[in-house]
């Protein structure tokens, strides 16, 4: 009755206004919804402290990826967004404390980081307890694809042990059998340190001596004068970051270049570029370089974070953060789904295409502990090469199946529950 006491003209106007207002409430803010619910990407990195250069480089290798692949159409059609939390370089209860707040907060879809091995181990706990897809970026120590190793979590810097295994022969045949040994004091000197004794012991080599530095040590020369002391072969240098430069600065002002070979596994683009020209000596591992020239691809990523990056070429660092955030991409777009275990299961024996790899060899994480198998470069640093920041001279490839311990051989239990 109500209705029949509106003229025609007004019932018109009323349901035409009506069409509208559902409109309003349908169409745009679905689209308005769908908008601003990205994809979250969490990084959990030092962004200060003797790691912070690593960590920052890292973050801008995730940038870059996560550039391209929202030009790409994001994450099941959803833009991608990257946040970041500062783990600081040493506080590992700072790091796991950020870890869940990116989870539990801020709500990433997946987890990267951390340049630290033992953030890595701590915050891979965190990300397991709470059933979220998680890619280490630079922590090396074995247990995180070993012992400790989750449904999870993938890795794509090398294990301690692929890299000593990489290196170990040829310092052994070319420079001597007597190594001393100075050590960072936490999990990632520990392991890279019991994996070159493995191969002390399997060559028939000798310890001639070994120490133990605090993390972000600054004066080694009670360590490089015990070393001096113990007439070795070849003095082994196991830190990284600043600590690195700190230890090989202060080496060569004590001339001990001059009189034992200088060496050890894990070296960056960093730490040479950081050190002057006269203490870049040594043998070796990289875990990436820039310069590859029949390597696909390699010179469109140089140029892309050079112009992020100041003008400098990208080091492993950004490598490690642009493979991982990629990682994340293509396998959420492939399975269509962002749920962990179905991405977990996707990402084992999962080839990254060569745009991403941007290495001469089949780049793969592994079934069985989620190790990326990639390509390690052994050779010696260098003053300067061609060019101004060719400071690596790359004199052999190693294959990360060929450096890798077996499966079998790493500690992995793997759990899926």
């Amino acid at each position: 009755m109500a209705e029949q006491s509106i003229n025609p003209r007004r019932r018109r106007i009323l349901q035409a206004a009506a069409t509208v207002g559902i409109m309003q409430m349908t169409g745009p803010f679905i689209i308005k919804a769908r908008g601003e619910q990205a994809i979250k990407i969490g990084l959990n990195d030092p962004l200060t402290g003797t790691y912070a250069e690593l960590g920052k480089n890292e973050q801008i290798g995730c940038e870059y990826a996560i550039e391209q692949i929202n030009a790409k159409g994001g994450i099941l059609g959803r833009q991608v967004q990257l946040v970041v939390e500062d783990s600081t370089s040493a506080d590992t209860g700072a790091a796991v404390q950020k870890a869940r707040k990116l989870i539990d907060r801020d709500k990433v879809d997946f987890l990267l980081g951390n340049v630290n091995s033992a953030m890595a181990l701590a915050t891979a706990q965190v990300s397991n307890e709470r059933r979220i897809f998680h890619v280490v970026t630079g922590g090396h120590t074995d247990a995180v694809t070993g012992s400790d190793c989750h449904w999870n979590v993938f890795r794509v810097c090398n294990t301690t042990r692929m890299e000593t295994n990489a290196v170990a022969k040829t310092l052994f045949n070319k420079y001597g059998k007597k190594w001393y040994f100075i050590t960072p004091d936490y999990a990632f000197g520990h392991t890279l340190q019991q994996g070159f004794e493995a191969s002390l012991k399997q060559f028939g080599g000798t310890e001639v001596g070994a120490d133990l530095v605090p993390l972000g040590a600054s004066d080694f020369s009670s360590y490089l004068i015990k070393a001096q002391a113990a007439n070795p072969d070849v003095i082994i240098f196991l830190q990284a970051g600043q600590d690195m430069i700190n230890a090989l600065k202060q080496a060569v002002q004590f001339g001990l270049d001059k009189r034992f070979h200088l060496a050890g596994a894990q070296q960056e683009l960093e730490v040479l570029d950081g050190l002057p020209p006269n203490a870049r000596v040594g043998t070796w591992v990289f875990e990436w370089y820039w310069k590859q020239p029949n390597v696909p691809h390699v010179a469109e990523f140089v140029a892309g974070i050079r112009k992020r990056n100041g003008g400098k070429v990208p080091t492993a660092r950004h490598w490690f953060g642009y493979v991982a955030t990629w990682t994340c991409a293509l396998i959420a777009n492939q399975e269509k789904t962002l749920d962990a275990v179905k991405l977990a299961k996707a990402t084992e024996n999962f080839k990254l295409p060569p745009e991403v790899a941007l290495m001469p060899s089949d780049t793969f994480y592994r079934a069985g502990d989620h190790q990326l198998m990639p390509t390690l470069y052994v050779g010696h640093a260098q003053e300067k090469g061609s060019e101004a920041e060719d400071l690596f001279q790359v004199d052999e490839l190693v294959k990360g199946v060929d450096a890798a311990l077996p499966v079998a051989e790493t500690g992995c239990q793997m759990k899926w529950n």
